[in-house]
Formats: C-alpha cells, structure tokens, sequence
C-alpha cells in the first residue's frame, strides 16, 4: 500500500460518501448524474489508467479494481459508467492499437474536461457479439468517408459520452468487422431512450439510431475479417471483467455495512437484545463477510497479475461470475436477515438487490461462461 494508492482510495472513498446522498433520488427517477462526472473530472479520476504522459495518473487494474468498488459504494451507475471509460483508457494505453491521431483526440478531450467514452456493441435483433452473430449495423464507404447506418442498444452512458466505439460491418467485397470513433453530437445520431431496468436506473443504457452517420476515413480504431471470431486479448478482457465485478463488490459491500449497522441496533420488545445477537442472524452474517472477503482477495489477485502482465487466460471471466454471484447473495442475504425493514424503500436494503441482479445481464452471462469453461476442459482431454 503505498501513500499515492491510499490517497486515490481516500478521494474515492470521500467523492462515494457525497454521491450516496443523491444515489436514491437518481435510482428513483432515473435523472442522470452528470454531477458526479464533474467532480470525478476535478479529482482527476477520470484519467486514473490514462498515462502520466498524456495527463492521466497512469494507474493499473489494482487501483482501478478499488477506486470503482469505492464510488459504487456510494453511487453504482456512475461507477459503471466509469468502469466502461477505464476499460476504453486501459486499451489504448495499453496495447498501442488505437490509431495515433485518434488515440490523440481522446485523450487530449480527457485532459481538458468530462470527455468519456463507451463501446457501442449491443444490438436489439443479435443482442451481444459474444453470442457470435455479426453486426446488423453496417459502414459503406463513400470516397473519404464512412458512412454508418444501424441500432445500437445498452450504450451505457450516453448522456455523458462524447464518443463511442462502434462496432459495424463494413460492406467492402470481402467484408470487415471494424470500430469506429463516432462522436455522440454527430449528424444523423441520435439517442432513444430505452433504459427501463430494475435496477442501475442511473446508467441511461438507451439505445442509439445511426443514419448515414458520416465519418473520416481514418476514424477506424481497428477491424478484422468478419469471418473470424472477435479478437479478445486477455489482459483487455480481464480489465474489463475485473472493473465490472468491483461495481458489484461495491454495491454488495453497501449492503452488508447497512444490515450490520441495523442487526447491532434493533432490538425487538420480544428479543430484549439487538438481532445480532442470534446465532442465526451472526451465521448470515458470517456468510456474507466470507463472500465479501472471497471477492477482495480474487479481484486483488486478478488486477495484480494483470499489472504485472502474467498470463490469466480465462481466469477475468470466472472471477467476474464468482464475484457477481457472491454479490447478489449478499444483497439477498442482507434483505432476509433485515426482514420487513429490508423491504423499506427508505432503508435502500432493496435498491442494492435490485443494482446487483441487474449485474446478471451483462454479457456473457454466467452459463455462457460456464459453457466456455466446460468447453476449454474437455479440449484438454484431446
């Protein structure tokens, strides 16, 4: 733990205790925090994993991991949305395939002012291409330009992106898988407010509709024959897998500090002593600190190999499948201990349940991965 990693966890720490004073409202009435971004943008969070060179502290998955699991604390739909930004920022630090001129153009926006960006992948007809269909949304060439038509879905975000990354079939003979920068103010964009879940209402993952959107020939970020599967480096997906588990960690360790606080004070006329003091109440409770305390030690565990550049092959995805499942039974547990208070909407016990059973969406989905998983080992049985 050096001094700099306990300074960020402390401007997260106190920027969380502020945004959790508003969290209700934003889940309540879906109003987007546009607020938050301000501030995270005057603490110089939104360029944690930017590189010093270019303005940002140029920190790593560890700091990130922990930084996110703080503001989700307090307020989990910016801490996914912040999530996403990393991961953007993480790649092209990282890995150099961001053209240069784009690369510039991001991170020049990052230095100046709330400038996020977010992959648009999702499409309502194909749903992720993790499932493997390709993209519906296609770019046409037209002399030195691209132009983008299509429906994109889940852009989470949108409010506060100023670009996203998106993924689009090109319509050459022999045809491309390609992202493309395409800045969110660009003619023929437009967003469609789609974003109704149960939970992580604050996100505005809606919808976005292109119509000739038109696009310098060089805003392609990357592409790659349509007929191969998508190129996933595992570094890149263990970022994004480990940010995404550490939303969740954030909002499953909430919950646990609100059904602590009231298992030690109430105290009901027939018991005589606070709840806490049944075994029942502490074997829940008990269960719930070994969740969390799983949960830490593998998101530690992952961003440590990952900073450190060893191997983890598929190990991002199934900490983010063990991580997300022990956050939703920790909110479930907190919601049984607590009994009818729990169901209060004033208590908030029910907002963090609903915010971790959203984190079962993304994809790939738990029983995808677990395919994948039982796939890899019976591949090694030859």
């Amino acid at each position: 733990m050096t001094e700099t990693f306990t300074d960020l966890i402390g401007k997260a720490r106190s920027l969380a205790d502020d945004f959790s004073g508003t969290a209700a409202h934003h889940d309540a009435t879906g109003a987007f925090p546009f607020e938050n971004f301000d501030r995270l943008f005057d603490t110089g969070l939104l360029g944690l994993v930017t590189a010093r060179e270019h303005g940002g502290l140029g920190e790593g998955l560890t700091s990130a991991q922990a930084v996110i699991s703080e503001i989700a604390r307090g307020e989990p739909s910016t801490a996914l949305v912040l999530a996403m930004h990393y991961t953007s920022h993480f790649a092209i630090r990282r890995f150099g395939k961001w053209p240069r001129h784009l690369a510039e153009r991001v991170l020049s926006a990052n230095r100046q002012g709330v400038a996020l960006i977010n992959n648009a992948q999702a499409e309502p007809r194909i749903g992720s291409p993790a499932h493997g269909a390709l993209p519906e949304t296609i770019a046409r060439r037209d002399g030195d330009r691209w132009r983008i038509s299509g429906h994109k879905s889940y852009v989470t975000g949108i409010p506060v992106l100023k670009w996203v990354s998106l993924l689009a079939l090109t319509n050459e003979p022999e045809p491309r898988l390609a992202s493309f920068l395409v800045p969110t103010d660009a003619a023929g964009l437009r967003i469609e407010k789609s974003w109704n879940a149960a939970g992580m209402h604050a996100t505005a993952s809606d919808d976005i509709i292109l119509e000739d959107v038109s696009v310098p020939l060089d805003d392609l970020i990357e592409a790659q024959p349509a007929g191969e599967p998508i190129r996933r480096d595992e570094h890149a997906a263990a970022f994004f897998f480990g940010l995404l588990g550490a939303v969740y960690h954030g909002v499953a360790r909430t919950a646990r500090d609100r059904v602590l606080a009231f298992a030690s004070h109430h105290a009901p006329a027939s018991l005589g002593a606070p709840i806490a003091t049944v075994p029942r109440i502490q074997d829940g409770l008990g269960e719930i600190e070994v969740r969390l305390a799983t949960n830490a030690r593998l998101l530690r565990s992952l961003g440590e190999d990952v900073d450190a550049g060893r191997p983890v092959g598929m190990d991002g995805m199934h900490v983010r499948h063990v991580v997300i499942d022990n956050a939703v039974a920790v909110t479930s547990l907190a919601l049984e201990l607590a009994g009818n208070p729990g169901l209060n909407r004033d208590f908030q016990l029910e907002r963090h349940h609903r915010d971790a059973i959203t984190a079962r969406s993304h994809a790939p989905q738990s029983h995808m991965i677990r395919t994948i998983a039982a796939r890899n080992a019976l591949s090694r049985l030859g």
